[in-house]
């Protein structure tokens, strides 16, 4: 079993930053590609950002020049960098990792950005 827990959200006002944390747990032999995934109320759950085993990334368009994806193997985790945060970056956001062929996710954590 694995097991993911995101850490670092909070309440931000407009234009500032967060760095959100990914730790992944449990049985694991090597972790492939991670992700964060927004979800804001009423909404399904979005792609943010992915990065593969080898640290190939890929950012959806609306987080593209403002959010940076990356992880450190040795330690089975995955960060997003968040800067210029925008009100409707308001969401949850979940981690996502695929080991052994299957996918996990954390609980979420809340992020807020407002006045």
């Amino acid at each position: 079993q694995v097991q993911l827990v995101e850490s670092g959200g909070g309440l931000v006002q407009p234009g500032g930053s967060l760095r959100l944390s990914c730790a992944a747990s449990g049985s694991i032999f090597s972790i492939g590609s991670m992700g964060w995934y927004i979800q804001a109320p009423g909404k399904q759950r979005e792609l943010v950002a992915t990065i593969t085993s080898g640290g190939t990334t890929n950012y959806a368009d609306s987080v593209k020049g403002r959010f940076t994806i990356s992880r450190d193997n040795a330690k089975n985790t995955m960060y997003l960098q968040m800067n210029s945060l925008k009100p409707e970056d308001t969401a949850v956001y979940y981690c996502k990792a695929r080991v052994t062929m299957r996918d996990y996710w954390g609980p979420g954590t809340q992020v807020t950005v407002s006045s």
